[in-house]
């Protein structure tokens, strides 16, 4: 990608009221839309703008949005203790799936007002329950790693939502995917392990055609080697996470050798992928 392209996506990612900001500091000031803004950064008559200066805005205002998070709603110690409440995740129903099972199992099966009462108390509830603490956890341990990666020196955040792009890591643009194994992949964790690529390629030809894309993506996936069927107690676990994937951004690159073939409905498709395996080890005494 050009670097007039290049920044005229992260031009892009940044909300109006901070893009007058931005242009304003750079004496492109003006009035009319973003676009209008835009136009003005990167008018080709003018001298170009300085985009280690766009990336450092960006960055700060990123760093803003955490901190006022951190002071308003919560402090990262005690998002923390508060994630180390929940026992255990079970989602109930796939996500998504909500409306359609309610639908399926209370609302058409039961003609009588007093059996779908007893029949929502006595299961329905646990079961939404169950879904909103897993979606919770999921939600919260997810905006925890996704921060710590956004402040990493290596990568610049979206401050404003783009479809399908969430940061640009060593200038390439990137939707991040935070996840554990797929329930296919627990019996084959050490596999995943071993060929991390095949998960991906995975990944991609087994999602949903609602959401399917061939956009660029970084998946960081969690595997518990000491369990995985626990591996959604690592998400919390930022002493093991963040180290992991420090050293990641610390070192990995992007190149034609991150460009994925995979297929999707029979349709041949390629996408630029990085793959970050965040792994708990087994025990000494297993690997002796």
């Amino acid at each position: 990608m050009g670097t007039v392209s290049l920044t005229n996506q992260k031009l892009r990612s940044i909300p109006k009221p901070d893009l007058d900001e931005l242009a304003k500091k750079l004496e492109r000031g003006g009035k009319g839309t973003a676009a209008d803004v835009i136009m003005r950064l990167l008018n080709p008559k003018l001298p170009g703008i300085d985009t280690a200066a766009v990336d450092k805005f960006i960055k700060a205002k990123y760093a803003e949005k955490v901190r006022r998070r951190r002071e308003t709603v919560i402090s990262d110690e005690d998002l923390l203790a508060e994630l180390q409440k929940v026992k255990g995740v079970d989602w109930g129903v796939e996500q998504g799936q909500l409306d359609s099972k309610i639908q399926r199992e209370y609302v058409r099966k039961f003609a009588r007002y007093d059996d779908l009462v007893r029949g929502v108390a006595g299961k329905l509830h646990d079961e939404i329950t169950g879904y909103v603490v897993a979606s919770w956890y999921n939600h919260w341990t997810t905006e925890l790693i996704e921060d710590h990666i956004s402040q990493h020196s290596n990568v610049v955040p979206t401050i404003k939502d783009i479809a399908g792009v969430d940061l640009f890591f060593r200038d390439a643009l990137f939707d991040l995917k935070v996840t554990g194994l797929p329930k296919t992949w627990m019996p084959r964790a050490e596999e995943a392990i071993a060929n991390p690529t095949e998960l991906a390629r995975w990944l991609y030809e087994n999602q949903g055609q609602q959401r399917f894309g061939d956009n660029a993506r970084l998946y960081v996936v969690l595997i518990d080697r000491e369990d995985v069927s626990q591996s959604w107690r690592l998400k919390r676990e930022t002493d093991i996470v963040y180290p992991q994937i420090d050293a990641f951004l610390d070192t990995a690159t992007v190149d034609d050798s991150d460009v994925l073939p995979f297929s999707f409905r029979k349709r041949p498709y390629t996408a630029t992928c990085k793959i970050l395996l965040v792994t708990k080890q087994r025990s000494v005494e297993e690997t002796a």
